[in-house]
C-alpha cells in the first residue's frame, strides 16, 4: 500500500525574509518584520513528540479547518489572518505570541482525566470537585493555562496566579486573553453542536500586532487542537461507563499508549507501517468532513515544495 507524498520539512528563501520559526508541526517565515507566512507540515505531534513519519493532507486539513474556523469566529474576536494563497499556507500579520496557550476545558477528559484519576484535585490553580467520571461535564467551562513549549519541550500546566506573578502576561492583557478564550469556546460549541458534535476542550493561542492589538493566531478549532465528542448517545454512553464517541488526535495517543509510548524518557516510538500512515491520514479526512461539513478535495502533492513555493511567491509579488 503505497503512501502519498508528506511535507516533513521546508527551507525557503522568500523575498523580504527575515527569519523562520520552526515548531512541532508549523513553520512560519517573517517576511519584512510585516507578514507572518506560516506553512502546516504533515508533521504528527503527538506527548509533545514529533513522530518520524508525516500524515498525507494533515497540514492541508488542519491548514483549512483553522481559516475557516477563523472566518467563522472574526466577528467576535480579531484574528491575524490576511489570505491562503495554498492548502497548506495561512498568511498574516506579524504578531509578537503570548508565552501561554489558553487551554479551556468543558469535559474530564484527556490531561485533566489523567490527572484527576492521579489524585490532583487542583488543575492550573482551578479547584475539580470529587465524584467526578471521566468525560462528565463540568458546571462551567474552566481555563487551564500552559505554558508555551520550544520545539521538543513538554508544554507545562501553569496557574492564572503564576503567570501574573512571573510577568508572563500583564493583568491587563490576560484578563483580555479569558474573555476571548471563553467567547471562542461558546462559538465552538455552537459551531460543533451543528455538526452534531461537542466541543469537549480546545486551546488558543493569541499575539500582539506592532500596533498592540491581541489577536488570535495559530490554529483554532482542530483536530490536533481540541477534542470532539459525537453528541448522539453521549448521555446513554456516560450513563453506561462506556467510552465516548472521539472525533480528535486522541485515537493517535491512544495507539502509542497501547504500544508504550507516552514521550517519557527511555520510551521508544513505536513502528508506523504504511497502513497505519494511512488510516491516520483516513481518520483525519473523517474529522475535517465531520467539522466542517464539506466534502475534502485532496490538493496535489506530486511536489508539495514547489507548489507552496510558486502560490506563496506569487501571492507575495501582488502585494
Amino acid at each position: 500500500m503505497s503512501v502519498p507524498n508528506t511535507l516533513m520539512d521546508t527551507q525557503f528563501e522568500f523575498e523580504g525574509q527575515k527569519n523562520v520559526y520552526k515548531g512541532k508541526v508549523r513553520e512560519v517565515y517573517n517576511i519584512d518584520d510585516e507578514l507572518l507566512v506560516m506553512i502546516a507540515t504533515d508533521r504528527l505531534s503527538a506527548f509533545d513528540v514529533v513522530m518520524p513519519r508525516g500524515i498525507p493532507y494533515k497540514g492541508q486539513i488542519l491548514n483549512q479547518i483553522a481559516t475557516q474556523m477563523m472566518k467563522a469566529t472574526e466577528d467576535i474576536v480579531p484574528n491575524w489572518l490576511i489570505d491562503t494563497p495554498d492548502p497548506n499556507v495561512a498568511i498574516g500579520h506579524l504578531c509578537e505570541p503570548f508565552k501561554v496557550e489558553m487551554v479551556i476545558r468543558g469535559y474530564m477528559s484527556g490531561h485533566a482525566a489523567r490527572e484527576y484519576k492521579a489524585g490532583k484535585r487542583m488543575l492550573c490553580g482551578v479547584p475539580l470537585p470529587e465524584g467526578l467520571k471521566e468525560n462528565d461535564k463540568f458546571s462551567q467551562p474552566i481555563i487551564t493555562p500552559a505554558t508555551k513549549a520550544e520545539k521538543g519541550d513538554h508544554d507545562e500546566d501553569i496557574s492564572r496566579e503564576d503567570i501574573l506573578k512571573r510577568g508572563i502576561v500583564s493583568e491587563q492583557d490576560y484578563e483580555i486573553l479569558e474573555k476571548y478564550t471563553r467567547a471562542l469556546f461558546e462559538r465552538g460549541t455552537q459551531l460543533a453542536a451543528q455538526r452534531g458534535l461537542i466541543l469537549v476542550d480546545t486551546k488558543y493561542e493569541f499575539g500582539k500586532t506592532k500596533d498592540g492589538k491581541i489577536v488570535l493566531i495559530d490554529e483554532i478549532h482542530t483536530p490536533d487542537s481540541s477534542r470532539y465528542f459525537y453528541a448522539d448517545g453521549y448521555e446513554e454512553r456516560q450513563a453506561n461507563n462506556e467510552p465516548q464517541k472521539q472525533l480528535s488526535k486522541e485515537f493517535v495517543r491512544q495507539w502509542l499508549i497501547s504500544n508504550d509510548f507516552q514521550g517519557k524518557e527511555g520510551q521508544t516510538i513505536p513502528h508506523m507501517s504504511d497502513e497505519y500512515i494511512n488510516s491516520v491520514s483516513d481518520r483525519y479526512v473523517e474529522l475535517y468532513e465531520n467539522i466542517t461539513g464539506h466534502a475534502f478535495a485532496k490538493a496535489d502533492t506530486e511536489n508539495i515544495l514547489s507548489r507552496i513555493e510558486t502560490n506563496v511567491n506569487q501571492w507575495l509579488s501582488n502585494q
